[in-house]
C-alpha cells in the first residue's frame, strides 16, 4: 500500500466524509502506518483554523487545484 499524498502537500477533504469538519483546505501532517485491517492509506491532516489534527482515510482526500490570480 502507497500513499498517494506526501506531507506538507494541501489537500481537500471531501463533502460526503467531512462530518463536522471546516469546509477549506487542509494540510498533510503525517502519513499513517500500513495496518492489517485497514484497506487503504490514512493520514493525519490538519485545517489551519481548527486546533486539533483528524485521520481520514485516503478515499476521502481529494488533491487541491491550485488557480492563478489573474
Amino acid at each position: 500500500m502507497s500513499h498517494k499524498f506526501a506531507v506538507g502537500q494541501t489537500v481537500r477533504l471531501t463533502p460526503s466524509n467531512a462530518n463536522n469538519a471546516v469546509v477549506g483546505s487542509y494540510e498533510i501532517r503525517q502519513l499513517m502506518p500500513e495496518s492489517d485491517y485497514q484497506k487503504e492509506p490514512r493520514y493525519r491532516i490538519r485545517n489551519m483554523t481548527e486546533r486539533h489534527e483528524r485521520i481520514v482515510a485516503e478515499s476521502d482526500l481529494m488533491e487541491r487545484k491550485e488557480t492563478a490570480d489573474f
